[in-house]
């Protein structure tokens, strides 16, 4: 599996409130045997940040909106209950790192499965590569070698504050037999968000203001000017509408070509990049993953984000994270460093530039503190010899 699959799930007309446009994903049949509810943690430590227990002595602490349950017991009773939101900030910073066995929980005897949403797919962008250096070379410093890089941290933006998207959902028309919706921000793509069930949705729809949106998404947002809305113009021709079966056919061909060119257009890169994916946790039928792109800086699209399939490789489930161009940058600069051995030489000949230039981009993307300053002078030199 490289890429997303959205068969089975049919677009609908878009709904736009200013900037935000709306794009419905409704299914004929549910995906079976799997419901969606969701969970709230309580916070443990007062008005302090929230913290889930993972087991082991392990606390991992990080903006906790609420934790879904995938539940495939077939009971599908389970309430959701409205829950936390942390503190005033309009940025919640995401720390590094709990391992991923961790973040997707079972309890023993029990056929539900407790995940935090989207912290599977920022934990494996944060820990990319994050052993460091795995040769013992002089240009980076000991604190790299000994324990690669340090905890980082990327900051994201609450549904909340990002402008309009409130109001857009609040009034925001959900179509029977819908089970996800793609986000939009001044017509690019925020997030994507698939359930098995549309009374999934409708229990979960409120959520998507409190999930994690990138930092690109709000500008996008906040500067963007209102997009236009969907609008079917079908004209009368020779032997054109003549009843209301006419109408309706027309309306329908109209909607067909809004999904072929929303489909061919915007949604093309997240529906046509190849994702390398990584399986969390397998029970049944149904497996959980996290995807990362290929941090390909060729102006596309970028997304990180969980999935949830069938036997059939159909999509359950998907929650997706898009990445500014600082985090992609960061993706491909690492990615680069890790298939040259972090050797410095051959990976700023592998880029095409030049010592220095390798130098600045590492200290741009805040891995300053990996260098060694005697290490890059004595390779300077030497390289000047040379």
């Amino acid at each position: 599996m490289t890429r997303i699959d959205l068969t089975g799930l049919d677009v609908r007309a878009a709904q736009v409130w200013g900037g935000i446009r709306l794009v419905p994903l409704v299914r004929e049949e549910p995906v079976e045997g799997l419901r969606l509810h969701r969970e709230v943690y309580e916070r443990t430590h007062g008005d302090g940040p929230s913290s889930v227990d993972v087991g082991d002595g392990t606390v991992y602490t990080s903006y906790v909106p609420h934790g879904f349950v995938a539940d495939w017991s077939g009971t599908g009773r389970e309430e959701a209950a409205y829950g936390t939101r942390l503190g005033d900030a309009p940025r919640a910073v995401v720390p590094v790192r709990a391992p991923h066995h961790r973040l997707a929980k079972r309890r023993r005897g029990e056929r539900r499965l407790r995940f935090l949403p989207l912290h599977l797919a920022l934990d494996g962008y944060l820990s990319l590569h994050f052993g460091g250096p795995t040769v013992l070379w002089e240009e980076w410093s000991r604190q790299a070698l000994r324990r690669g890089l340090p905890p980082r941290a990327e900051a994201a933006y609450a549904g909340v504050d990002v402008p309009g998207l409130a109001e857009a959902l609040r009034v925001f028309e959900v179509h029977p037999g819908q089970c996800g919706v793609l986000v939009y921000a001044a017509d690019a793509l925020a997030a994507a968000f698939v359930v098995p069930h549309p009374e999934d949705y409708r229990l979960l729809h409120p959520t998507l203001v409190e999930d994690l949106y990138g930092e690109l998404v709000h500008q996008y947002a906040h500067y963007g000017a209102p997009v236009p809305e969907f609008a079917a113009r079908i004209r009368d021709g020779a032997g054109g509408i003549r009843n209301l079966a006419d109408l309706r056919a027309a309306a329908r061909e109209q909607e067909r070509r809004w999904a072929v060119a929303h489909d061919g257009l915007m949604a093309r890169d997240l529906l046509e990049t190849p994702y390398a994916f990584e399986r969390a946790y397998r029970t049944g039928p149904f497996s959980l993953y996290r995807f990362l792109p290929p941090f390909l800086r060729d102006g596309r699209e970028q997304h990180i984000g969980e999935l949830i399939t069938d036997r059939k490789g159909r999509t359950a489930y998907l929650k997706t994270f898009r990445l500014s161009d600082a985090q992609v940058r960061r993706g491909y600069l690492l990615r680069r460093l890790a298939s040259c051995d972090w050797h410095p030489g051959r990976t700023a000949e592998a880029l095409g530039v030049s010592g220095e230039e390798l130098v600045r981009r590492i200290r741009s993307a805040g891995f300053g503190p990996l260098l060694d300053a005697h290490g890059l002078a004595r390779a300077a030199r030497v390289s000047q010899e040379g």
